[in-house]
């Protein structure tokens, strides 16, 4: 697909909105006629008193056009312009695809977010209309985006200015499931560098400590995600753990947890040490609770693991356990997802995570070909079972999230009962305070104490550059504190 921008710099929005309706075609942005099986055209032409935006799909014998006009004194007039744009391209591609993505014209990951800053400035009934009339999102994911925002609304008040969380990478897992694009190393090839990795986290756990305290920030919630954090032994999990204990003050600390992830690698000592040390949320991710599916997207353990992980989690006495599924996975269909939820639900999980598949350009999926994934009208299927039988148990939806790429630009939701929501995931998809990051492929982001300003430190990507570049690591942490003295010292504002 040729994507055709002629006169507007809108390019980046009307690249997502094509890839809503081609998930699986390369688009190739160009700024003078080109020819090509299908040339979609988006053309903005400004006038001496408005402005005339055109959008026209042709390919092969279907061509499909529509028009539209902004006054040039409109007062948010490129805002406008880029909103309209967006209406004609979602109005003609809904079209000839016959499909219309239910959450409109938004394409990016946060529309929760957006939601809230609506609500807070116009009120619920505006916010209502700008998103069924304006971004063309359905009545069913504005309702949606509203319970959510109420739920969110008594965890994001518990944030101070002076509130931070920590997040620990663990970038390594058994074998790469077939759906996963994150930096992960297996460790059939890497393992040789846990140790020496262990050894170098624990150093930057410490020193994101020190900076920490020095600054007078409250630690809330502690992350350890990855990758599978339990890939590591019970002895480099303790080891860990206690590097955070000792660098942190816990005195404020609402949660704590490890993903625990996949049951092929968790243990009782595991599950053990983590307790003993203060773990108080894990998470148990099967994906999928059917086996030839298992099997299919790559993830070596089975349906029994995941029943016998979870039992043993509750015997060492974890009461806060969430589970991930995947709505979508090759091999999947609407009949066994049903299953998968019903087997979930028979284990009374607090929390439940439902995502919809991305289909990830560095993921192993793209060896599978289209018809093996589930249609975006049969994951809507499955997320409406979600719905339907996760509110019939006591769950509601605490957050949500999108990502881009995702089968029919569905949603990832967090579904919890009363007092079980994971706060950490709260805080870090509002951007509600600082996340300090430590491990490869961390991202610390800085949070402005009273304004939106969001500033990033990179760690390195990969656990061999980590190690290799440690010093550079940490001389990164050093960016902390004058970010702090800039924007304003924790120490100093009102608690």
């Amino acid at each position: 697909m040729t994507l055709l921008i002629d006169g507007h710099g809108f390019h980046y929005e009307m690249e997502n909105l094509c890839r809503l309706f081609f998930p699986h075609d390369a688009i190739k942005v160009v700024h003078e006629p080109a020819e090509d099986e299908v040339v979609v055209t988006t053309s903005l032409r400004r006038g001496e008193d408005k402005t005339e935006l055109f959008v026209e799909y042709r390919a092969y014998i279907t061509n499909e056009r529509s028009k539209a006009e902004v006054p040039n004194h409109h007062a948010d007039y490129d805002n406008r312009c880029e909103l309209v744009m967006a209406q004609l391209l979602f109005g003609i591609l809904a079209k000839v695809c016959r499909f219309t993505p239910k959450w409109g014209v938004l394409t990016g990951v946060r529309p929760i977010k957006l939601m809230r800053r609506l609500m807070n400035e116009e009120g619920e009934a505006e916010a209502r209309r700008t998103f069924t009339e304006d971004l063309l999102v359905s009545e069913e994911k504005t309702n949606l985006a509203i319970d959510t925002v109420r739920k969110e609304d008594s965890i994001l008040q518990l944030s101070r200015q002076d509130s931070f969380s920590l997040y620990v990478s663990i970038p390594f897992c058994p074998s790469r499931c077939a759906y996963c694009s994150f930096v992960s190393m297996w460790v059939e090839k890497s393992g040789h560098l846990l140790p020496k990795y262990v050894e170098l986290l624990a150093k930057e756990i410490e020193e994101t400590g020190r900076v920490a305290k020095q600054l007078g920030l409250r630690l809330e919630t502690i992350y350890f995600g990855g990758g599978t954090p339990t890939i590591l032994s019970a002895e480099q999990l303790s080891f860990l753990i206690q590097a955070v204990n000792r660098s942190f003050d816990l005195s404020f600390v609402r949660e704590f947890t490890v993903e625990a992830g996949r049951p092929d690698t968790i243990t009782r000592e595991k599950l053990q040490v983590m307790k003993d040390l203060g773990v108080t949320r894990i998470s148990i991710n099967p994906q999928t609770m059917q086996d030839d599916v298992l099997e299919r997207i790559g993830r070596r353990h089975t349906v029994a693991q995941v029943r016998d992980a979870y039992a043993m989690a509750k015997e060492v006495g974890f009461t806060n356990i969430n589970m991930d599924l995947i709505a979508g996975l090759p091999g999947d269909d609407a009949r066994k997802f049903a299953d998968t939820i019903r087997q979930v639900l028979e284990l009374d999980p607090p929390s439940i995570t439902v995502h919809t598949l991305a289909l990830k350009r560095s993921s192993y999926l793209n060896q599978f070909g289209q018809d093996d994934y589930a249609r975006a009208d049969e994951v809507e299927a499955m997320l409406a079972c979600v719905q339907q039988n996760l509110v019939r148990n006591g769950y509601t939806p605490y957050y949500l999230y999108r990502q881009s790429r995702t089968i029919g630009n569905l949603e990832n939701i967090g579904w919890s009962k009363p007092g079980y929501e994971g706060y950490y995931n709260v805080y870090i998809m509002d951007e509600t305070h600082t996340i300090l990051a430590a491990g490869a492929a961390g991202v610390t982001k800085l949070k402005q104490p009273d304004g939106p300003y969001i500033e990033r430190i990179f760690n390195f990507k990969f656990a061999y550059e980590y190690i290799d570049r440690f010093d550079e690591i940490l001389a990164r942490k050093k960016k902390v504190c004058p970010f702090y003295e800039k924007y304003g010292k924790c120490s100093q504002l009102p608690g």
